[in-house]
């Protein structure tokens, strides 16, 4: 029999957050393999949206000026905008900026802007290409796609997983294991794991089972939407109910409908449906579509057992209401990754692991919660048969709806609350002293530098203006921040880092804007960008401190 592979880490599912987790070990210096059982990643459109949290995870990585260069063109609008018809009337259109007006709003913040990675429109058949070109050159890195995972037995000091490819049968002993292999997750069935919660909405609006499709409508722009092109172009009417999001920006679309039955609409039924929309026989060109089922909101009882996590969509089900799906799977790998290195480099704590479900799974309930909300509310906007006619009554119809759609679309646009609000105030390895954390707000983030949220940004070096963001000078390993050029010396934590073997750098951040910003002298920021403690004084036992935030 061959000796079976080893490796630290398994990571089952190369979707984007498989890939970002191995990327994201890469960077830490922690071996992984991928296995997928796709020989490549999906050819076909998902989700979209890549929010400022996300970018902020691909400038770590030094990916986000490439992903920026994906989806939608310079000068394209980022917004929505519903229509009765693509020929018919405008009901309403919520600009959003497109990358060229994202760059110019992020020149234009002070020392204290806290976005430096504005939200992004970018399909994930695109992201997902990047993502695997980059983990193939990754130093750490081993690719496996074409292998289906068929076994996964827990032992007291590895994982051992069981995977067939073209060439046969091979045998993977790992000391962690990580199941991001999507919503039918072969990892959490194994695990005995359920999901909990709600599944799909009972709503002809993105609700029951829809159709996603791949679409060419190489005249839409051009002749019908003109200067009501945006990302996402609704038609919205007492007959049907559908989405165009634009990929290219030009003529490639991603339909989304629960207009059609998914189980028998074939390339004709799609083409029809999209005229009908359009109102008009426009050219119409299918090139792939698929069942799916829209409006879940399911998270797992756990997030692991033993040895093995879970991480996504095999965590974690959303409806696409808002694009958090996506986006919570990759804060999901930016939170275990540095975990998982410290496991294996061996300066974890034993609660250290375990404190990925109870940091994770409340912010999976939160933003699946979120999502759901956004879905009914669409579902719940009347669509009377009225809204397409000419008369007194279409035009009253028209206002009344339009301004719930547009209530509606605002609130899938504002949503920078969930996108940086995500907190672990309950974590057993966060420090917050006696400080009350903020209130959560959906729409709105207010920075705030009490331990257990996200790291207020600040711009570096340039006071006129956007030069280095504190992101890209914080260390693989924690930080200290020494705050406002006359904070204590932290020599004491260094050294009872360095006693633990826990990797840690200082960074001065002198200035008075950075002093109100952080509110203490010391600061201590986590490889996650999440604040693990502060003071004005290093504490009298700074192991202790060095033992808690790393879970022993």
């Amino acid at each position: 029999m061959d000796r079976p592979s080893t490796t630290p880490v398994a990571i089952v599912g190369g979707g984007p957050v498989g890939l970002l987790l191995a990327l994201f070990l890469d960077r830490y210096g922690v071996d992984s393999v991928v296995l997928n059982a796709g020989s490549s990643v999906p050819d076909e459109p998902r989700g979209s949206t890549h929010n400022a949290r996300t970018m902020e995870h691909y400038r770590t990585l030094g990916l986000a000026d490439r992903v920026r260069a994906l989806g939608l063109p310079a000068h394209h609008d980022a917004g929505i905008s519903f229509s009765t018809r693509y020929s018919g009337h405008a009901l309403a259109r919520l600009p959003w900026p497109g990358p060229a007006q994202s760059r110019r709003q992020v020149a234009a913040q002070d020392r204290t802007g806290q976005v430096p990675e504005p939200m992004h429109r970018a399909n994930q058949m695109y992201v997902e290409r990047l993502l695997l070109d980059r983990a193939r050159a990754g130093r750490h890195i081993t690719l496996r796609f074409g292998t289906r995972v068929t076994g996964l037995q827990q032992e007291p000091d590895r994982v051992v997983l069981t995977a067939e490819d073209a060439e046969g049968t091979q045998t993977w002993h790992a000391r962690y294991a990580v199941g991001a292999d999507g919503g039918r997750s072969f990892v959490r069935r194994s695990l005995g794991i359920s999901y909990r919660g709600e599944g799909a909405l009972d709503q002809d609006v993105l609700g029951r089972r829809a159709t996603a499709a791949h679409l060419r409508v190489p005249t839409l722009y051009r002749d019908f939407l003109k200067d009501r092109a945006a990302w996402s172009n609704w038609v919205f009417n007492g007959e049907l109910a559908l989405n165009l999001i634009a990929l290219n920006g030009v003529d490639e679309f991603f339909l989304l409908t629960s207009s059609v039955d998914p189980d028998t609409a074939d390339d004709g039924t799609l083409v029809r449906l999209v005229r009908r929309a359009a109102g008009v026989d426009l050219p119409v060109e299918v090139l792939s579509h698929r069942p799916w089922t829209a409006g879940a909101a399911l998270v797992a009882e756990r997030f692991g057992a033993g040895r093995v996590l879970l991480a996504g969509d095999a965590a974690h089900l959303f409806t696409p209401n808002g694009g958090f799906g996506m986006n919570t799977g990759a804060d999901d790998a930016a939170n275990l990754a540095w975990k998982l290195a410290a496991a294996v480099q061996g300066w974890a704590g034993r609660h250290l692991l375990d404190s990925y479900e109870a940091e994770r799974r409340p912010v999976a309930l939160r933003n699946t919660a979120a999502a759901r909300q956004l879905g009914i509310g669409l579902g719940a906007i009347e669509r009377p048969a009225t809204l397409e006619e000419d008369s007194a009554d279409g035009r009253a119809a028209r206002e009344k709806t339009g301004l719930a759609l547009a209530e509606y679309g605002q609130l899938t646009l504002d949503t920078l609350g969930v996108q940086l609000g995500a907190r672990y105030d309950a974590s057993a390895i966060i420090d917050a002293g006696r400080c009350t954390p903020p209130p959560d707000a959906f729409t709105s983030y207010t920075p705030s530098a009490i331990p257990g949220g996200r790291t207020p940004h600040l711009w570096l070096d340039d006071v006129h203006g956007p030069g280095s963001s504190l992101f890209d000078r914080l260390g693989t390993g924690f930080t200290l921040l020494r705050v406002g050029g006359r904070a204590p010396r932290g020599d004491a934590l260094a050294t009872a880092a360095a006693e633990h073997g826990v990797p840690l750098t200082t960074l001065e951040l002198p200035g008075d804007r950075a002093r109100e910003l952080y509110g203490r002298a010391l600061v201590l920021v986590r490889p996650d960008q999440h604040m693990a403690w502060r003071g004005d004084e290093l504490p009298g036992d700074p192991g202790a401190l060095i033992r808690l935030v790393t879970g022993h």
